[in-house]
């Protein structure tokens, strides 16, 4: 009997320990470091080829030409994914945006909410609950004078012992009224992965 109480001790410690050890732990990283678990597209890929994009925009003499004379107005279009990976292209739109605006140089139109812009002004002018003399009108927004666009790409190859991922960002700056593109780049990313040997 008493053999057997012992045993029932030792195998609930051994399963309370094993529960304690299972625990998961969270705590706060930095969200500059660079991110290596995998060769997917990820938050260092991100922060990479959005400060290298904007910075070759801002610091572009073309560019610098363009806004000499005050801050244009632009839209940014999605950035269109045409990797094999499920990439978040509107966090790679909006820090691109972000950065841009902070510079100072440009001013934005936000063509994603033009839909909800609408509604807010048809409940102004039509709903007959806003003043008159207080409601924005139809008519008055400023229109876009340059467009931003780009492609993500990728080429993914392996084998049984490496793997590898290149990834090629392009966008352009386009002016709406001439059509003529006025600056245009390009940034690259190569991610490698190897297998490790058994060493002894």
């Amino acid at each position: 009997m008493k053999k057997l109480t012992l045993s029932v001790i030792s195998i609930g410690l051994l399963l309370g320990l094993g529960a304690c050890s299972n625990k998961a732990t969270v705590s706060y990283g930095d969200a500059q470091e660079v991110e290596t678990t995998d060769l997917s597209f990820g938050s260092t890929d991100l922060q990479k080829i959005a400060t290298e994009m904007t910075d070759s925009l801002i610091e572009s003499a073309a560019v610098n030409e363009l806004v000499k004379d005050g801050r244009p107005v632009m839209y940014v279009e999605r950035i269109k994914n045409k990797t094999s990976e499920h990439i978040d292209t509107e966090s790679i739109t909006d820090s691109i945006s972000t950065k841009l605006l902070r510079s100072g140089k440009f001013r934005f139109v936000d063509m994603s909410r033009v839909q909800d812009v609408t509604k807010q002004l048809e409940f102004q002018n039509e709903g007959g609950l806003v003043d008159p003399s207080k409601a924005v009108q139809f008519g008055k927004q400023t229109g876009a004078e340059y467009m931003l666009y780009g492609n993500l790409s990728s080429i993914v190859k392996s084998n049984k012992d490496k793997s590898d991922v290149y990834y090629k960002f392009t966008m352009r700056l386009m002016d709406l009224e001439s059509g003529i593109v006025e600056w245009a780049d390009e940034t690259e990313i190569r991610k490698t992965k190897e297998k490790q040997g058994w060493s002894w």
